[in-house]
């Protein structure tokens, strides 16, 4: 007989551990199934972010070759900016040997003329550049009897003329 109530308790520990089993397999069933259906859900995000990505790409490369398409129309017009800088340079550098002709032969008149007693030395006393500007101006512009006078009022004028011939050139090409 304790053979038979052995046997009788391995049975209802085995039935009791088969059902625990199968409520455990039953869980993991559960559980995997959500699994499953996350990676299904995350596999169609997936895709429909590659498609976009995909748009997007082609999209970076169309604006790419409409930026090199622009910017091969624009390399003229840089081109053309850099031939005026250098004809502008040049042209500032012709005004600037001409105005330092011109107030040279001024010194050169004025220094004559004091050798001869009329005019008192200019003052040593301007040392900076802009000193010196102002005094020539004023030496210019104080005489006005000089021949080197009507000189710098032409080159003055011939200086604005082109300045206002070059606004009106900038302000066509603009429009």
């Amino acid at each position: 007989m304790l053979t038979q109530i052995s046997i009788a308790v391995i049975a209802v520990a085995f039935a009791v551990l088969v059902f625990f089993l199968i409520k455990t397999l039953k869980a993991a069933t559960v559980s995997l199934d959500k699994v499953t259906q996350t990676l299904q859900e995350v596999q169609k995000t997936i895709d429909e972010l590659s498609y976009e990505v995909k748009q997007t790409i082609r999209n970076t490369n169309d604006i790419t070759v409409d930026v090199q398409h622009k910017m091969k129309q624009i390399d003229p017009v840089m081109n053309t900016v850099k031939n005026l800088g250098e004809a502008l340079s040049e042209v500032t550098y012709a005004v600037k040997e001409v105005s330092a002709g011109v107030v040279s032969k001024f010194r050169q008149s004025r220094e004559n003329k004091n050798k001869s007693g009329s005019l008192p030395q200019p003052s040593s006393s301007a040392v900076t550049p802009s000193e010196r500007t102002v005094q020539s101006y004023n030496a210019v512009y104080s005489d006005s009897s000089s021949g080197s006078t009507s000189n710098v009022s032409k080159w003055l004028n011939y200086v604005d003329a082109a300045a206002g011939i070059w606004n009106k050139f900038r302000r066509q090409k603009v429009r």
